[in-house]
């Protein structure tokens, strides 16, 4: 029996690796990595906060996507990578077999993803398995985005822009129900431009200091909001897939800056260049 639960354990740690093998051609020819995400360059570029404990937990395992400093041992469906993690993994592979209780795996929580701290074996072998949830103590880290399991590289990078953005104008706290999100790498950026400009121009209409807690709310009031609501109205966004109400709101910007500086017309109120944008692209 002994002999048939070894030959076992190294037929699934085989298939495991196998598996990974596979995955790791796919994405060499599709371009889209595999490899887990890396806690330390979540916190880098999302600057989030904490950990805090919040005890032991039923987490399911699909949630589980990152690591704290195994991430290039496992790829994003957590198969092994590497051929010197068979004794570990084989051994968590047995007590499955045996019904052995162990301990709860260690998670770091960001958004809706956990990161592994501690348990990488017992995490990959459960998930080769099939097991839905796993017990874990987790610790929560406090950010200013959420972000998902299946986050890509890419994705990662514009919500490292959104936090910079949130974190110099608050409108997460200014304007609650706020929820900005765009698809177009510098689009944050470009918005930190737009109530620049914004506040300068308030400025000199009302002929006093304008405060950028001020000039944040006003831009979104009378500028940003107007044209997403014109957006949301036409339900023009059916016709680009993929995109957000913000990547409109930049197109409309970028529309009516070509209309002003190219054309010669005069300058239009948002609105206007939203409805205009929008009956062009119809």
């Amino acid at each position: 029996m002994n002999d048939e639960l070894n030959s076992r354990v190294r037929a699934d740690f085989s298939k495991a690796r196998f598996k990974s093998f596979i995955n790791q051609v796919i994405s060499a020819f599709s371009g889209h990595p595999t490899t887990l995400l890396s806690y330390d360059d979540v916190k880098e570029k999302l600057h989030i906060g904490g950990p805090i404990y919040r005890g032991v937990k039923t987490i399911r395992v699909e949630q589980i996507a990152g690591s704290l400093n195994r991430y290039h041992e496992f790829d994003r469906a957590f198969l092994p990578r590497e051929d010197q993690l068979a004794s570990r993994w084989q051994k968590v592979d047995r007590a499955f077999y045996e019904d052995i209780h162990l301990p709860p795996v260690v998670l770091y929580k960001v958004g809706e993803v956990y990161f592994v701290v501690d348990g990488h074996h017992r995490v990959s072998v459960a998930r080769e398995k099939g097991q839905e949830f796993i017990e874990a103590e987790v610790r929560e880290c406090a950010t200013r985005v959420n972000i998902t399991p299946n986050i890509k590289p890419e994705d990662l990078e514009i919500l490292g822009a959104k936090v910079h953005f949130l974190e110099r104008t608050a409108l997460d706290h200014i304007r609650a129900d706020a929820n900005i999100k765009t698809t177009i790498p510098d689009g944050f950026e470009r918005m930190l431009e737009h109530i620049a400009v914004h506040r300068y121009f308030m400025g000199l209409d009302l002929k006093r200091h304008i405060s950028e807690e001020e000039a944040v709310g006003h831009w979104y009031d009378t500028v940003y909001l107007p044209i997403v609501e014109i957006i949301r109205k036409s339900n023009i966004l059916k016709d680009f897939k993929g995109k957000t109400e913000s990547d409109l709101y930049l197109w409309t910007l970028d529309h009516q800056h070509y209309l002003t500086q190219e054309k010669g017309q005069t300058l239009q109120p948002p609105e206007e260049a939203a409805r205009q944008f929008i009956e062009e692209k119809e």
